[in-house]
């Protein structure tokens, strides 16, 4: 059998894919379809041929399918329906429903739509993507990876919060996650790269990218995690707030002049490094704290705060610590925020080498001293390979049993 697996990423205006050999681990192809139904669309795909982009009008998810499947047959690779082992799909979130990757059919797409409350900015385009690919490849099986799976190993102590639990369970209120897909993978790499067994493996994963998050995986297992019912609770990120004193919010609303939409509004996409230093990439806040802006300077010691006090946290909760993984677009990057999270935790054997730390990391690089009591790495995820082999696995096992009872 095959294990060619397409992996899409359907966002609200964009779709994200990559064709991968599971098994190899490398991508036959690689491309983006962003700006649906915004004007002019644009296409990028990345084939054997090289690079060819396009700009056209995008009407929908539908129409950013066909322009998917016009560019592997234009530019290759030649994409056969037959040869297909399964189109893996990323879902946010699973909510209580989804724990593990599941098989989609008519009801796992009616089960996804009704946890939308949850994730109303991804869920419902992570839906569309699902459609439009199922009516390109009606006869190849589709699987949804959530987001939200690895967390559901969370003991309830970590997963519960302590609101009135009539109101909690009528409205779904408790800790889902989120990047569960990027810490399975990286924590799983990062003990076969310590040669260790992955049960016998304590590791903080640290996600940084405009969105952040940090989890404790115990064994394979997580059991503590930054984000919570929403992807805005925990570290600061490139434009969320990440932890807020829920009174705040009630000030708003009473003084502020604020409602939900316009707290909304400030909470996800006007925050963060944004509202703290007016830059959400990294590269222009380093530039703007090395030419003295002392507003970015703090930003910047906001965000290293907040990152050092969970890794404390997790500490604590793992008892024992292997190892700490830094990933994504800003923890595999970038140098100066990597050592600034981790400086002063010297005295937990946390401790970070200049010389080996520096630059960016295209691979899995060892950072800390040789012989320092917890290894510090950079491990570059893999979210659409994670995808993929967990696609392959759900068909092979026919496994369409992963809707939890409850």
């Amino acid at each position: 059998m095959s294990s060619l697996v397409l992996v899409l990423n359907s966002g609200s205006s964009s779709i994200k894919y990559r064709l991968l050999d599971p098994e190899a681990g490398r991508p036959l192809a690689t491309g983006l379809v962003e700006r649906i139904g915004q004007g002019t669309g644009r296409l990028v795909h990345e084939g054997p041929g090289g690079t060819h982009e396009t700009a056209q009008p995008v009407a929908d998810h539908e129409e950013g399918m066909r322009l998917v499947l016009a560019a592997f047959a234009d530019h290759g690779p030649a994409l056969d329906p037959a040869a297909l082992t399964a189109v893996g799909h990323r879902v946010v979130q699973g909510g209580d429903r989804f724990d593990g990757p599941v098989l989609v059919d008519d009801a796992v797409e009616q089960l996804v739509e009704e946890l939308s409350p949850l994730a109303p900015l991804h869920n419902p385009a992570n839906l569309s993507g699902i459609r439009a690919a199922r009516h390109a490849f009606p006869q190849v099986p589709h699987v949804a990876v959530f987001d939200t799976a690895f967390h559901r190993t969370l003991p309830p102590a970590a997963a519960t919060y302590a609101l009135d639990r009539e109101v909690a369970a009528a409205h779904g209120i408790r800790r889902y996650g989120a990047h569960g897909t990027s810490h399975q993978y990286v924590s799983r790499e990062t003990a076969a790269f310590l040669g260790r067994p992955l049960e016998e493996t304590n590791t903080i994963v640290l996600h940084l990218g405009n969105g952040a998050s940090v989890t404790a995986v115990r064994g394979g297992r997580s059991v503590e995690t930054s984000m919570g019912m929403t992807p805005l609770a925990g570290l600061v990120m490139g434009t969320r707030t990440g932890d807020l004193d829920p009174g705040v919010l009630l000030h708003l609303l009473r003084v502020g002049g604020y409602d939900a939409d316009s707290l909304d509004d400030l909470l996800n996409r006007r925050s963060g490094m944004l509202g703290l230093a007016g830059h959400t990439d990294m590269r222009d806040v380093h530039a703007a704290a090395a030419a003295g802006d002392e507003r970015v300077q703090e930003a910047l010691e906001v965000y290293y705060h907040r990152v050092r006090g969970y890794v404390g946290a997790y500490m604590a909760h793992l008892g024992r610590v292997d190892a700490i993984a830094f990933t994504a677009g800003v923890g595999e990057n970038d140098d100066v925020v990597r050592a600034g999270c981790l400086a002063g935790l010297e005295g937990f054997g946390i401790t970070v080498d200049p010389a080996r730390n520096a630059g960016r990391k295209k691979a899995t690089t060892v950072i800390s001293p040789e012989g320092a009591p917890v290894t510090v790495l950079v491990l570059p995820t893999d979210e659409e390979l994670e995808i993929a082999r967990q696609a392959v696995a759900v068909v092979r096992a026919g496994d369409a049993t992963a809707v939890s009872a409850g």
